[in-house]
């Protein structure tokens, strides 16, 4: 068996073995093949595919090229949840400390945001002091301390995974189905839980365009559950207006602090009732779920869970009751319209790749942020708006781009009608096995 060989039979559209697959990506986590190999096999088979036994033959190797965390001393249900990524979305920092505060055990490997989606560890970056690199006793710790462990995945987490996922992004291999899924489901799997919740969203904000596409995804992700034989759902989400009214790493987090203390940001709400709710009953918790989710968001509950995964990860606690503690911008524009009508809509894309001019993301992976830059929404969808009504608010110090061509792209960004229009409904549906 050698790398030609395999690269050739897949490029013939021949179907693999589990060997010829492990021997591959063995020798892609161990550096002992080239990159032009490695390229070479992406190719292939990002144009000749792969059935769901050849895709769950890579998610294994990929997921066994590195360590794969044992949670089984850690007492309760563990279970994660993972998004396909989208603009505003903070739901993490919202249903980690509800469901820790239901009984759950919540693991959760997050990253950097890199383009208009954001990410998980940048935002609670903003958080001064937190901590989100945690090796994997420290991680497990905090599983059983406080019901909650986030971590930035670390160099032992699917390393196969991190030198392919690298690849695809130069060689025009993203958006293939069976890559798509090794590469998420083989971190996933890794982390060690019982269980997960994908929130696979589709739109212009998102990866996948169509409702179609998003449901053969998330189908095909929890296909891979019997690699390690975990209780997997997804709840495919829409995400063409962006998640909240807030976007930017420390505008979200302020945003995350409102919904916990009973804030009633209705897209946000619906997201995290229902995944904690698919969490609860992924964990055989009978009864009405959505209720249980429910009130431990509006009796205070989940927002002492998140005061003392603060304190606990050593960032400032004040925050919470201080706005005034997280990185502020240096200016602040506001963004008027100059007509009126109905909201019809809120182009999430172009929202996301304002906010990153104005520093609150990366163009590149070696960019520095401004926690405190973003762009703050008045309106949303169905919203009716005058001529001239101020619509959205940017942050910024030094953007990277004029500020006045921002300021166009978010105005380009609503969308307006002469006739109501009604709010957007997020989660669509549900996929269990």
């Amino acid at each position: 068996m050698d790398p030609v060989s395999i690269i050739r039979k897949k490029r013939d559209g021949e179907v693999l073995t589990q060997r010829e697959i492990k021997f591959f990506i063995d020798g892609i986590g161990k550096n002992t093949l080239p990159d032009y190999q490695a390229a070479a096999f992406l190719m292939a088979t990002y144009i000749r595919g792969m059935n769901r036994k050849e895709a769950r033959f890579l998610t294994e190797a990929m997921m066994n090229s590195g360590e794969v965390v044992d949670l089984s001393g850690v007492s309760g249900f563990t279970c994660d949840k993972h998004s396909t990524g989208g603009v505003g979305d903070k739901i993490t920092m919202i249903i980690a400390p509800m469901a820790a505060a239901l009984g759950l055990k919540v693991p959760m490997y997050s990253g950097k945001g890199l383009g208009h989606t954001g990410g998980t560890i940048d935002k609670l970056d903003s958080i001064p002091g937190f901590r989100t690199t945690l090796d994997t006793d420290a991680f497990i710790q905090s599983l059983r301390d406080i019901g909650i462990a986030n971590s930035m995945q670390t160099e032992t987490i699917a390393p196969a995974d991190k030198r392919l996922y690298a690849l695809r992004d130069v060689t025009a291999t993203v958006d293939s189905i069976p890559l798509i899924t090794g590469s998420i489901m083989s971190k996933k799997l890794a982390c060690g839980a019982d269980g997960l919740v994908l929130d696979v969203k589709f739109g212009n904000g998102a990866f996948m365009q169509t409702e179609k596409e998003a449901k053969e995804l998330a189908d095909w992700l929890i296909s891979m559950a019997p690699v390690r034989n975990i209780r997997v759902s997804a709840l495919i989400d829409n995400m063409d207006d962006p998640l909240g009214y807030k976007v930017g790493n420390a505008l979200e987090m302020m945003e995350v602090i409102e919904v916990l203390k009973g804030k009633p940001v209705n897209d946000l709400v619906e997201v995290s009732i229902a995944v904690v709710s698919e969490m609860l009953f992924l964990s055989g918790k009978t009864g009405d779920v959505k209720t249980m989710a429910a009130e431990v968001l509006s009796d205070g509950r989940a927002l002492e869970k998140f005061r003392e995964w603060v304190r606990y990860s050593g960032g400032d606690s004040t925050v919470i009751d201080d706005f005034s503690c997280f990185p502020q911008a240096a200016s602040q524009l506001e963004i008027r319209l100059n007509r009126g009508g109905y909201i019809s809509g809120i182009h999430a894309r172009k929202i996301g790749e304002a906010a990153v001019y104005t520093g609150a993301g990366r163009l590149t992976k070696n960019d520095v942020l401004d926690y405190g830059a973003g762009i703050e929404l008045h309106v949303k969808r169905g919203d009716r708006i005058e001529t001239g009504e101020k619509v959205a608010t940017l942050h910024f110090g030094t953007p990277r781009r004029p500020v006045n061509e921002i300021a166009e792209m978010v105005q380009d960004a609503f969308r307006l009608s002469e006739t109501p229009v009604s709010h957007l409904k997020r989660i669509v549906s549900i996929i269990r096995p």
